[in-house]
């Protein structure tokens, strides 16, 4: 079994979504629990309405058409048939306009994770669609009530043991569902999880590829790929140094290092759980998918092979040492 990660990016517009299932049948044995983004810039636009509502506006049904309306153009455009998809979609934001009727609560935080979360769960709910209609048979699963975390809304805390069991037990249950001889897909949301409470939390920065890794991890996986637009990590961004080079093969420890040092390609907290199980992390292009891109595993054989350059604006260096040198 296998875990794909496809950002914002790679289901942007229809024509995105159209080739993320020409991605997916490029691997037509194999179990699959696809992790899948917002569309596009659609966060900026929920954090835009989520200001809005929190500060009392009076445009937070504007923004709101503007969010819905997005959606149901990338669904129109994809022209799915047989589906139940505009129930689906009309449901998920009735229950977001709902939220919106209420009254802001006095912590911003869990206000953001209830309204926040919306945008992932539709963008799932329309490709989930899409992959059916084109011929693979899929899972729309709720990550709300997949992974569970503590209360620390906007960066929830993992509680392993119980995101585990619910994990496996939902994924027996896909597996249970599937037709004879065919396999099975599961298609969920990055970023979001919940309490014991049931309350929407968050998972805080790059929550989507974590989200993608704990996946990985509860179920063990035989590896993990994030589809990016970029042919894999380089050894320094392209917009600062020409001439850069693909690292094919480097180790656990040193993506951590160079993400530590402001390499922006993978999030540290997402290497972690694939470390400690010996998962392999591929970063691979969705633009062009058949092209060898980089792996991230135990080795540091090649670590040394090709020097990586970091570069970072408004850098102050600050030098202390005492007068007696002591």
């Amino acid at each position: 079994m296998k875990v794909f990660k496809f950002g914002g990016a790679s289901v942007k517009d229809a024509a995105a979504v159209e080739n993320v299932a020409r991605v997916i049948k490029q691997f037509p044995n194999m179990d699959l629990v696809v992790v899948i983004s917002a569309m596009g810039k659609t966060t900026n636009a929920l954090e835009d309405l989520l200001e809005e509502y929190a500060s009392g506006g009076l445009a937070v049904a504007e923004k709101l058409d503007v969010i819905i309306d997005f959606h149901k153009k990338i669904a129109a455009d994809l022209r799915i048939p047989d589906s139940n998809l505009e129930e689906q979609l009309d449901r998920l934001f009735g229950a977001l306009r709902q939220q919106l009727e209420r009254e802001p609560s006095d912590n911003y935080d869990f206000d953001y994770d209830q309204v926040g979360h919306a945008h992932q769960l539709v963008s799932t709910a329309i490709i989930s669609a899409y992959l059916k209609a084109t011929g693979l048979d899929n899972t729309w699963t709720d990550a709300r009530r997949l992974i569970r975390t503590d209360n620390r809304y906007r960066e929830g805390r993992i509680n392993w043991e119980k995101t585990e069991k619910i994990f496996v037990e939902k994924w027996a249950e896909v597996k249970s569902t599937a037709k004879k001889g065919a396999r099975s897909i599961m298609i969920t949301q990055g970023f979001i999880g919940h309490t014991d409470e049931r309350n929407t939390t968050t998972l805080g920065r790059e929550g989507s590829d974590f989200t993608a890794a704990i996946s990985a991890f509860v179920l063990n996986a035989t590896d993990v790929t994030i589809w990016k637009d970029v042919p894999g990590m380089l050894n320094a961004d392209p917009k600062w140094f020409d001439n850069t080079v693909l690292l094919e093969k480097i180790s656990f420890r040193e993506a951590i290092e160079l993400a530590y040092f402001g390499a922006s390609v993978i999030h540290p907290r997402t290497i972690q759980p694939l470390k400690r199980k010996n998962i392999p992390l591929h970063i691979k292009s969705f633009v062009n998918p058949d092209t060898k891109g980089s792996v991230i595993q135990s080795s540091e054989e090649h670590d040394n092979t090709i020097p990586s350059f970091i570069f970072k604006m408004d850098q102050v260096l600050v030098s202390l040492s005492p007068k007696d040198f002591s």
